[in-house]
């Protein structure tokens, strides 16, 4: 797994690549201190995830992030970032972040987000989670005007859930690539670009609630 670290503060910079340069599956490809000097490093040699400060200098974290998703459309771009503000949380999802991570998570919390995410799983902090519930969804339909399939709904619910593609695919008795054709309709359906974008409509929507009860009357 190839990492990019996008942070203007050396020490930490320094601090994150010998961490995760450790585990063997992770590769750094390179770390910059600027949004800039990180999306050169990214186009001669794109990252599997990029690890992003939301607040670097001389750029808004949203516009950072835009232009790094769309320059970079395989690559995951998760936020790191000291900021537990709601509104940023927000912010980033609405500007197509794949995950947002808080600073002063445990290294061990960090690396298991990270492979986590390359797999497809939620990666969200969990202190964070409540903010889906209020978080925008630019564009996105209502519940009531999208018909989703009984499997696009399962996939959903466990998407929210926080659940990654291979346990979904457990889950439901499906391969993995069935399971990722059914993200990829859920984001077409939905207009929707992330993982956290799916989770955050079905938080805030209501649908989450109305699949958790429909799930206990079955039982």
């Amino acid at each position: 797994m190839k990492l990019l670290l996008v942070d203007d503060h050396a020490l930490l910079r320094q601090g994150l690549a010998e961490l995760l340069g450790a585990v063997p599956e992770f590769h750094i490809l390179g770390t910059a201190a600027s949004a800039d000097e990180g999306l050169q490093l990214a186009l001669a040699d794109p990252p599997d995830i990029v690890l992003l400060d939301w607040h670097l200098p001389g750029i808004q974290g949203s516009e950072a992030l835009q232009r790094y998703k769309h320059a970079l459309p395989q690559s995951l771009v998760i936020i790191l970032t000291a900021s537990d503000d709601q509104a940023d949380l927000r912010q980033a999802l609405a500007s197509g972040a794949d995950g947002y991570v808080l600073k002063y998570t445990e290294p061990e919390q960090l690396i298991t987000q990270l492979r986590g995410c390359h797999k497809g799983s939620l990666t969200l902090d969990p202190l964070m989670l409540q903010g889906l519930h209020q978080a925008p969804v630019a564009e996105a339909p209502d519940s009531s005007q999208v018909e989703l399939t009984d499997r696009e709904q399962q996939t959903l619910l466990l998407i929210a859930e926080g659940l990654s593609n291979k346990l979904i695919a457990r889950e439901l008795g499906i391969s993995d690539g069935t399971v990722k054709i059914h993200v990829k309709h859920l984001l077409t359906k939905l207009q929707l670009h992330s993982r956290l974008e799916l989770a955050a409509w079905a938080h805030r929507g209501g649908f989450l609630h109305r699949m958790q009860q429909a799930s206990r009357r079955q039982e």
